[in-house]
């Protein structure tokens, strides 16, 4: 079962070598659609900065950067920072995406100094979601947001569970609820939107 563990973590949860090249190659595919949905509900204008927390191949990232003012990338992983980069190299180019190596719970970012915080389909990967929560809680400005999405079945906790602990954290106005992505094979997702008081 250890060594099961371990090719799914090359592959999905820091992805690496050959086997992150093709969990990225997937993760583009199998996310694009949740990536954009979740963009749209985000709705960043123009004059806000967007935090995309694990972009993997950087789909949701190059969303977010058509309609922010700054998108800034963190993941833990060289291979998928590198995905980024080739996805978006014209907006690092004009200097409106930034990417960094880092996690949720260590996002390299200043207090207070972005918009929204957007997170698919690895909340299930963070090794310390309350200090997670709490980070994303401190980078995002009074009355900055946070949407969520996962794969409802990979959720580590129940989805009203998770909704707790993001009060807990501090968030508020929290609002859950499911989506079906676009697909025979797509996975129902829980989505969730909070918010840093103002």
């Amino acid at each position: 079962m250890s060594s099961m563990n371990d090719l799914l973590d090359r592959a999905f949860g820091h992805p690496r070598g050959m086997l992150g090249r093709l969990g990225g190659t997937l993760m583009a595919r199998g996310n694009a659609a949740t990536e954009h949905n979740l963009t749209g509900l985000a709705a960043p204008s123009g004059e806000e900065t967007v935090l995309v927390v694990g972009p993997g191949p950087g789909v949701g990232l190059a969303a977010a950067a058509e309609r922010a003012g700054l998108t800034i990338g963190v993941d833990p992983s060289a291979e998928m920072l590198e995905l980024c980069r080739q996805r978006c190299a014209a907006a690092i180019a004009r200097g409106t995406v930034r990417l960094h190596r880092g996690s949720a719970a260590d996002t390299g970012q200043d207090p207070g100094s972005v918009d929204v915080v957007l997170s698919v389909n690895n909340v299930q990967l963070w090794e310390d979601r309350a200090a997670g929560f709490a980070e994303l809680l401190r980078v995002l400005r009074p009355g900055g947001r946070l949407l969520l999405s996962a794969h409802e079945k990979w959720l580590p906790v129940p989805r009203h569970t998770l909704a707790a602990e993001l009060e807990r954290a501090g968030f508020t106005d929290i609002q859950t609820w499911t989506w079906e992505p676009p697909g025979r094979m797509a996975a129902t997702a829980a989505q969730f939107r909070a918010y840093r008081p103002a």
